[in-house]
């Protein structure tokens, strides 16, 4: 299928047997496809809705559902497209079903787009971070189906990082934007299920009318579980995330877009390899690091940034040598990707003469105060988040 990437030999044997989990879709699958019968149904998905390694658009027609409309957010409904690239309306070219863009000139679906359908199913896998934006288009799908009278099932999946995680600044109210829409943390540790409940309940979503929101929750999955537990196969939820570890550092290497340094796109490793042609550290650079990052560790790189159909159209620094570091990860469990993202920029910065931030910066971090960090004038490791009243407000949104 278009859009999906092949697990690793390593991977599948993992997987061979049942995974632990099971999502949202497979329960929809075993327990309520009747309730779906009679009804005009709309999916708002991408390539990881998947069930048994089938898409759930597959699934779903092969057991005689109605299907009427597809939605497509960032990337597009079957992974096409790059990071940022926008997603026109069309026709999905095995199925003849139109597909509405979900992220072009329209984010939130219009009326006219949800005439066709009695019901919307939202199944995509999030990464955990709050500037990744299916859980914005999620939030704007809630929005639209509500004042349409259209309930939305959620089909739950796993949080990657599981649900303990909980890390970074919590998004000030002047930074709001479509990679930063709610007031969490960059690493909430919730679930998209979890999320839409609290974007109901704490009324941050701009509706006319009450969200008919339902979830359809996974089995067999607990907050203590990283990924590699789930026992499900990765699949790439964006063109530059290709296994877990790339989704795992982006946590704190996705702030890398916010400056002028490169964040590995246009290499085999994006988010992994960081640096820039004016970056340089020396053998002490590296050891302070090190000495710094538990959990992993990061070795000198040399790399040439360049540009890639589908995944990294003109990357920054694009056929230029560039210097810097290669992220490794030795325990999931030890490993804290926010924190580490912020060592590791702060140590680049502070060696590579002549690059700079710009303004993204301060909506993926949620706030200005993180040039205090840059800067040296607040060690990366000392910073304060402020947590509580996010993790005692979000208590009463969990289910696993």
């Amino acid at each position: 299928m278009p859009g999906l990437i092949s697990c690793t030999a390593e991977e599948i044997s993992e997987t061979e047997s049942s995974p632990a989990v099971k999502t949202g879709g497979e329960v929809l699958i075993e327990n309520h496809l009747d309730e779906l019968k009679g009804k005009r149904v709309g999916l708002v998905m991408n390539p990881t809705a998947v069930v048994n390694g089938v898409h759930m658009l597959d699934t779903l027609l092969a057991h005689e559902v109605n299907i009427t409309a597809l939605y497509a957010p960032e990337h597009g409904f079957r992974g096409e497209a790059g990071a940022g690239e926008k997603i026109e309306d069309g026709t999905d070219q095995q199925t003849g079903l139109p597909v509405y863009s979900l992220y072009g000139d329209t984010r939130k679906p219009s009326p006219r787009m949800l005439d066709s359908v009695d019901v919307l199913l939202f199944d995509m896998q999030d990464v955990g971070a709050r500037f990744y934006t299916y859980h914005a288009t999620m939030g704007l799908v809630i929005e639209a189906a509500a004042d349409a009278d259209v309930p939305v099932w959620i089909l739950d999946r796993p949080n990657p990082l599981g649900g303990e995680y909980v890390s970074g600044w919590i998004r000030e109210d002047s930074l709001a934007s479509f990679v930063g829409p709610y007031p969490i943390p960059v690493a909430h540790g919730m679930t998209l299920g979890e999320l839409a409940r609290m974007m109901v309940g704490e009324n941050w979503l701009q509706t006319g009318s009450e969200p008919e929101v339902r979830i359809i929750e996974m089995e067999g999955w607990d907050r203590s579980m990283r990924w590699p537990e789930t026992g499900l196969p990765w699949i790439a939820p964006s063109p530059n995330l290709p296994t877990f570890e790339h989704a795992f550092v982006y946590l704190g290497t996705c702030l890398f877009e916010g400056t002028t340094l490169s964040e590995g796109r246009g290499t085999d490793d994006p988010f992994l390899i960081l640096g820039s042609p004016a970056t340089e550290l020396d053998e002490e650079s590296y050891d302070r690091l090190n000495e710094r990052i538990a959990g992993g560790s990061v070795s000198p790189a040399v790399f040439t940034p360049r540009s890639i159909e589908g995944v990294a159209a003109n990357p920054k620094h694009e056929g230029e040598e560039s210097f810097g570091v290669r992220v490794h990860v030795d325990s999931y469990s030890m490993y804290e990707p926010f924190e580490n993202g912020l060592v590791i920029l702060a140590e680049l910065m502070q060696h590579s003469p002549g690059q700079s931030t710009i303004d993204f910066l301060y909506k993926l971090a949620g706030t200005r105060a993180i040039d205090n960090v840059l800067s040296g004038e607040v060690p990366p490791d000392e910073v304060a988040f402020d947590l509580e009243p996010f993790l005692s407000k979000r208590d009463a949104y969990l289910i696993y």
